[in-house]
């Protein structure tokens, strides 16, 4: 681990102690828990030299960050490049202009629209967890996690099939991008153009399944409900976040059961558990690490001085193992009364959009294997090195 240094900065933040801490190393990406702990130890706000961003690590800052938009807008993320080519979408907006935009890419993932998607969800997961159970032998990612993205959820978003097996790098690479401009980002921003590209030209009209989410959000635009402009950037908001975060969630879960198999017992025995132990995998495991905001006035937070102009990195895995908030927070505990507070879905106007669909979708897949599976044996994994986030590449699991 590097050293860190408590040296005041005496210009642009004269209160907040500063770190040459990397939270985007690979080493800190793969175990990021040690490096989480050293900043939160330093303080709630951290200066990081090797950004010139500050580091937000304690539960109540980053809270207050997420819920104050008007303070930490989203609209000026972490590199500029990324901010150019999505803007307008919802993650790069804010206020009245983020609300009409969210409105529209809500509409078919509220609780009340999904109803008419949960059988045929709960149906597929029950489809692949009898064949992958039959099998004795999968890829908890390649093979159960992507299922229900990549089949039900991309047939409900209708995009042309043409294209669309390129979704997965496509949204590897947009996560990287909402990174610092590392050489994991500058690689991706082509990946990322060339997603924008296709929303440009193949998520229109014509090319897109009737009565399809992507269609609403042309009929929207059509209805003077957003602007035509903003149509392919908020295609993006159903490209992307739909099915990394949820195949990585799942995964994690998988992996998580595995090492802990008293905490899958009881999951078997008592299956109203499972959406606490969903929370509980997400806190511990949030697919999304973090995210950056800009400071748009000077704020107070929690003794030190944020200047205007300046940027915060929120980083959601680090609140979520804050021992402030979640105690003996390294510890899996799918009984933990508080696992609904966690930040893996953010918090506040930005909020994760999906986060009912992804939800459905864990619950019906371990709904599915409670019912099948008595054990989770690992015998191979690999981790995604991405900026964003985190999940498996590969999780090669035995069951019985």
């Amino acid at each position: 681990m590097l050293g860190t240094s408590t040296t005041l900065l005496t210009n642009a933040t004269p209160r907040a102690p500063t770190s040459i801490l990397d939270p985007y190393a690979d080493e800190a990406l793969l175990n990021p828990w040690p490096l989480y702990r050293e900043l939160r130890e330093i303080g709630p706000v951290v200066w990081l030299e090797k950004y010139g961003m500050f580091a937000l690590t304690g539960y109540d800052a980053v809270v207050k960050a997420l819920r104050d938009w008007e303070a930490f807008p989203s609209s000026f993320g972490m590199n500029d490049d990324m901010n150019q080519l999505l803007r307008g979408n919802t993650l790069c907006s804010d206020g009245d202009a983020h609300s009409r935009l969210r409105r529209v890419v809500m509409r078919p993932v509220t609780p009340a629209a999904l109803k008419s998607l949960k059988e045929e969800v709960e149906r597929e997961a029950e489809a692949v967890v009898n064949r992958l159970c039959a099998k004795g032998r999968f890829c908890a990612t390649g093979e159960l996690a992507t299922h229900l993205p990549v089949t039900i959820v991309s047939s409900a978003i209708g995009l042309p099939e043409e294209g669309r097996e390129r979704m997965m790098e496509w949204s590897i690479g947009m996560f990287n991008c909402f990174g610092p401009m590392n050489e994991r980002a500058r690689s991706a921003m082509p990946v990322l153009s060339e997603m924008m590209h296709y929303a440009e030209t193949q998520a229109v009209p014509g090319k897109l399944k009737p009565g399809s989410w992507a269609e609403a959000i042309h009929h929207a635009a059509a209805a003077g409900e957003v602007p035509s402009e903003a149509v392919p950037v908020m295609m993006i908001d159903y490209m992307g976040p739909s099915l990394d975060t949820t195949i990585f969630g799942i995964s994690s879960g998988v992996w998580l059961f595995a090492k802990h198999p008293d905490q899958w017992d009881l999951v078997r025995n008592d299956p109203s558990l499972i959406p606490a132990a969903i929370d509980e995998i997400l806190r511990m495991e949030a697919p999304v690490q973090g995210f950056s905001r800009y400071v748009a006035r000077d704020y107070d937070l929690d003794g030190f001085l944020l200047p205007e102009g300046s940027r915060a990195i929120v980083f959601y895995g680090a609140a979520n193992r804050d021992p402030r908030q979640f105690p003996d927070p390294d510890r899996f505990d799918i009984r933990r009364s508080n696992a609904g507070r966690h930040m893996a879905f953010g918090a506040g106007p930005h909020g994760c959009l999906g986060v009912n669909l992804a939800k459905l979708e864990m619950r019906s897949l371990f709904m599915a294997l409670a019912q099948k599976v008595k054990r989770f044996h690992v015998e191979a994994e690999e981790r995604v090195l991405n900026n964003i986030l985190r999940g498996f590449s590969k999780l090669i699991v035995t069951v019985e």
